[in-house]
Formats: C-alpha cells, structure tokens, sequence
C-alpha cells in the first residue's frame, strides 16, 4: 500500500469512529426526544466533523505516523489533534443552537470520539506486534530487565517498538518494593535484586539487561554477583556521564560488562588539576606511547594542552592507531610527532632528544611478558636494563627536567627475568638521580592493569567467546589489578610531585583471587561452568609467583599528600659496583656465546633481591619470602658506563 493510500483509509477509520460516536451518544441522550432533533445533529455532523478532522489533522500530518512503533507522545498528539477537530466544528452547533444538554452532548461526544480513536490505533498495534512475536517465537530469548526505572521502561518501549530485536521481556526486578508486583507496558515487577536468580531460574530466562546508569560501581557489582548465580548472558547499559547529550537510544547503548565492573573496583582519583598544569605549555616525551600504559598516557596528556607531545615507539601499528586517534579528536590544536624509533639505538634517541628539546619524559617503553621474557632473557636486558639506561642517558644531555620511569610491583623482590630487569632499570634511575644534574629522575610501580595488551580479563573473554577452556595458572593464584586511566593518572602524578630518586607506589586496595575471577566471566557469559565451558588448571608458569607482595609491605614506606600515593623507603646501593656488573652484563648479552643461564646469573649479581621462586607445600604453592637487602649507597657525579 502507498503512503497516499495508506493516510486515505486511517483518515477513513478515523472518520466512521468519530461518525459511529456522535450516532451513539446521541440515541443514549435523546432516546426519549423527538426523532426530528437526533436527525438535525446527526445530520450537521456528517457534513462539519469530516471537514474539520481533515483540516486539523492533515496540518497535524497525524497520519503519516507509522503506528506499529508510535509512542506515548505520539499517542497524546493524535488525541488532541482529534479533540481539537471536534471542538472546531461542535462550536458552529453550540452558538446556533445554545443549550445546556446540547453543549452536554458535543463535549462528550468530543472526549469519547477521541479516546475511540486512540483505542483504535493502540488494537492495531497490539494485533501487528502479536502477530510478529507469534511469527518469530522460536528465535525469541527471554529477557530479565534489572531496575524498572525511567531507563529500564524506555528499553522495554524500544523491545515492544521493534520485535526484531529477538527479546521477549518476562519481567522486571527493582528493589523498589513499592514497585513490586505493579506492571509496566504489560509487564510485571517480579521480585528484588536477591531473588535474581530465583526469577531467572523460574521463568527460564536467557538474557539479562541492567539499566540502572545511575548505579554506583558497589551497586553494580552486588547486582553483577546476583546476575552471576544464573549462568545468563548479562549486558549492562553505561553510566549517564557516558551518553550523549538527549540520547533516548538506550538499547543500542546496552554493553558487556567492563573489567572495572567486573571486580567491583571503586575508580582510584589520583590525579587533580595541579597534576596536569606541570604538562601545560610543555613538550612531554613518551616512549612505548603505542602501548597500553604509554597511549593512555598520551590521551591524558594531549587533554592537558601539551606544548607539544612526542611519541617514541618501535611498533609502528600501535604508533599509527595512536596517532590518528589523537589527530581525530583534537586536530591541529595538537602539536604531534610520531618517531618510529628503539630504545635500544643509543644514537637515534639522543638524536630525537636534541631535535625535540622535551621537559617531560615519560619512560614506558619495555617487554612486559614474564614467560616470553624467561625463554629470552638477553632481549629483556637489552630492552629494558639498556633501553632505560640509554634513555635516562640522552634526558640528561638535552637537559630533561623530569624524566619518569613506569615500573611494576614484579620488581619487588623478582622472581623472574622480567622483573629483575624492572628492579635493574630503577636502580638505573637511582643512579642518575644520584648524579645531581638538572633532569629529576623517579620511577612509578603499580599492579597488574585491567585490559592491558596480555592481561588475563582479555584473555579470558577471547577463551570463552570462543567456548575454549578458560586456563587459570593456580586455584589459589591472587593479584592486584588497577585500571589503564589510574595507571596513567599515578605517572603523571609522581612526575608532579618528584623530587628526585623516588619510587612512587600505589594502594591497590583488595586482591583478586583469579580462579573466582574466571568463574564469574563464565557466568555472565550465559555458560555454565562443567558443561558450556571448563576451567583448565596449567599450573605456574616459570617465574610467576602464587601471591604478588603487597607493595605496602615494603618496610620505610613514606606517604605524601595524595593518601593513596606512597614512597618506597631509599635502598642502599654501590653505584661503582653496579655499573662493573652492569657493563659485564651488557657486554655478556651481546655476545655470541650468551645464554639464558649466563644472563640469569649476572642479573642475580646485580639485582641481589631476584631469587627464584620456590614452592612452599604448607602453602599449596606459595613463594619463600626473599630478602630485601642490597648494598650501601655511594654516590658519583659522572656516568661512568658508555
């Protein structure tokens, strides 16, 4: 049917409504009257009512509205459209023919005729959405909607609107027991948060959808450990804060849980206005700015209106991806360089450092993987131990003032090659903060980050995406994990409050037991764990530890003006002693004859904390506790290593 068509036959309806209305209300009020006055006002309504309803609805364009998926105003528009063409043309009747009774008359008529038309718009969806639904039962899932607030009733408008979507909504729950029971669109309030999985279980629910953008992280994750009891496929809509501005589309916003809200972590503020004026105006450096850790704190930074920002990376992808993501969002109101360039090159990057001039470095280029790193030790020494020495090199001659090393909490007392080479580079920074030139020098330690580039969230979501087993090392595996942002906000926050020779920590607030972690994803999933989906248990690999240390258990911890920011206690180091044993390492690691053993062996000398792990049976696997002494301090004034 055409458009043209379409409108001729609802104006048509809608005209033998108002026609049928008029008729009624009219035998009911003048049942007892002479046959002549129903005759003369039925007999004015054929001729005016159409007339009027054309006028005033044709400039109203009431039927062009595609009912099947109208709503609440559309509804509200038709029904004061339709009462206003009745007002129109009852006026005509009343000033001709004044009369309590007949003013009576066309005021009801008015308010029937209309509620009529209305009624029958609202059949005629109700028959077409039946009939959907109907054809499409086999492929409906069934739809439990957390929170029956404004956010949940406008999704469950969007589903009723379009039953493509596939859903068909069995209820809600809302912890508003003034809600419970009562029904929304047709559907009820079947309980509270805590009998999520009761409802679920009783009304075979496949899917569940949290609408409560307002939820704070502790409510959502006390609702998220409900969802995780079902075994049902749960997605979650963002906070306010995340949509656009008069964005009604809440379905399409609907999302997977985000690994901050998977482990219930409150967001760290770290960072404060002050933090970011040190970048204003100034030229900050990044290497590895292609990285998780390095691209975010590129974001942070390109938001601060750097004087310039210069990315230092030898991944040209991650450089790239990067790059155009900051041109898009601030065009030429961002001053950028990109270099494709090693740390490892001693040359390149003093070259880089004297075109550039920078203030600000921020070190974050490094191998990270602890099982790639044991299998190639000497690229980890030569990346991370040499890379950050040649780097604080090349800050030092072109007159850096602050010049920020990103570590991890795998440096505390290493148990791998990974981490002893973390602990080498910040005692590579001890060293040139000893040697009272104009660069400020200070390292950052922090956790395990959520969604980082080989962090587990990632990998298990790819594992059970695509129903592989989920491999966990150790039932009994913990960690302390922080999110990318906090991680970036905790770098730029030592490079505003370094002095020099520092090594900021973070409180990482609760561990994370990984085994429980793997078993919610798989929950939340809509998998049951023994039969969708397994847990393989592959036990340690080399290097890794069951518990990382708290990094508050570093004895002599300082705490600054940031209550969640701490300094690690100064460690005595032999400076003189520690750049012999450096250069014999370096020369070993670009030997021909190097090998693992051989780089394990030097590192152990220099860093005298890395001790391997060993397993402690009344423990079920948990690491002997290594010393933390190291050598007395003594300071020199030159770089004594080329």
């Amino acid at each position: 049917m055409t458009k043209r068509k379409h409108v001729i036959l609802l104006s048509l309806i809608d005209i033998a409504i108002l026609y049928f209305t008029y008729a009624a209300v009219a035998a009911m009020m003048f049942l007892f009257e002479s046959f002549r006055i129903k005759n003369t006002i039925i007999g004015a309504s054929v001729v005016a009512l159409p007339v009027a309803y054309l006028a005033i609805c044709g400039i109203c364009k009431i039927n062009e509205t595609i009912w099947r998926y109208s709503s609440e105003k559309d509804y509200l528009k038709l029904f004061f459209s339709v009462l206003g063409a009745e007002v129109a043309f009852s006026v005509l009747f009343v000033v001709r023919d004044f009369s309590l009774r007949h003013t009576m008359y066309y005021i009801i008529s008015a308010a029937i005729g209309a509620s009529a038309v209305v009624m029958s718009r609202i059949l005629y969806r109700i028959i077409v959405s039946g009939n959907t639904v109907k054809n499409e039962e086999k492929l409906t899932r069934r739809l439990l909607i957390v929170g029956a607030g404004h956010s949940g009733s406008m999704m469950l408008s969007e589903i009723l609107n379009n039953p493509h979507t596939g859903f068909n909504p069995i209820g809600f729950v809302d912890d508003d027991m003034m809600k419970y029971r009562r029904v929304i669109k047709g559907v009820k309030v079947l309980g509270t948060v805590e009998e999520i999985e009761n409802v679920c279980r009783e009304n075979n629910v496949d899917d569940i959808y949290i609408a409560i953008p307002s939820a704070s992280i502790a409510q959502r994750e006390r609702i998220l450990n409900e969802c995780a009891k079902t075994n049902c496929s749960v997605k979650i809509l963002p906070y306010y804060s995340e949509f656009s501005s008069g964005d009604k589309d809440f379905l399409s916003k609907i999302r997977d849980i985000t690994p901050e809200e998977l482990l219930g972590r409150e967001p760290v503020a770290v960072a404060s206005d002050e933090t970011y004026e040190f970048v204003g105006g100034k030229t900050a450096l990044i290497t590895g700015g292609g990285g998780s850790i390095g691209s975010e704190l590129c974001r942070q930074v390109a938001a601060h209106s750097p004087g310039r920002l210069v990315i230092v990376d030898i991944y040209e992808n991650n450089a790239y991806s990067i790059q155009q993501e900051l041109l898009n969002k601030y065009g030429d109101k961002l001053n950028l360089e990109v270099y494709i360039a090693s740390v490892r090159d001693k040359v390149r990057l003093e070259k880089i450092f004297e075109k550039e001039k920078p203030d600000i470095v921020f070190h974050a280029a490094a191998h990270k993987h602890v099982p790639l790193m044991e299998v190639s030790p000497m690229e980890a020494v030569k990346n991370n131990v040499f890379g950050t020495f040649n780097t604080a090199m090349a800050a030092m001659k072109s007159g850096v003032d602050r010049f920020i090393l990103i570590s991890t909490d795998k440096a505390v007392n290493p148990t791998n090659i990974m981490g002893a080479t973390k602990r080498a580079c910040e005692m590579v920074i001890c060293y040139f903060a000893s040697l009272n030139s104009n660069t400020t020098y200070a390292a950052v330690r922090f956790g395990n980050v959520l969604g980082s580039n080989g962090s587990v969230i990632p990998l298990f979501k790819k594992q059970i995406e695509n129903k592989q087993d989920v491999t966990v090392t150790d039932p009994n595996i913990i960690r302390y994990f922080m999110t990318i942002p906090e991680a970036a906000q905790l770098v730029l926050t030592a490079g505003a409050m370094a002095k020099g020779g520092e090594i900021f920590v973070l409180d990482m607030g609760k561990p994370v037991k990984i085994y429980d972690l793997a078993c919610k994803m798989i929950s939340l999933a809509g998998l049951t764990l023994g039969k969708d989906i397994d847990i393989k248990i592959v036990g340690l690999r080399p290097g890794e530890k069951l518990y990382e240390e708290l990094l508050m258990s570093e004895e002599g911890l300082k705490t600054t003006t940031n209550r969640k920011i701490f300094i690690g206690n100064s460690v005595s180091i032999d400076f003189e002693l520690f750049l012999t044993r450096l250069k014999e390492l370096r020369e070993y690691a670009y030997s021909a004859d190097v090998t693992n053993a051989g780089i394990e062996e030097r590192l152990m000398c220099i860093v005298p904390t890395f001790k391997r792990a060993e397993i402690d049976n009344n423990k079920g696997g948990g690491e002997v506790s290594t010393s933390s002494e190291e050598p007395r301090i003594v300071h020199k004034s030159e770089p004594q290593m080329a």
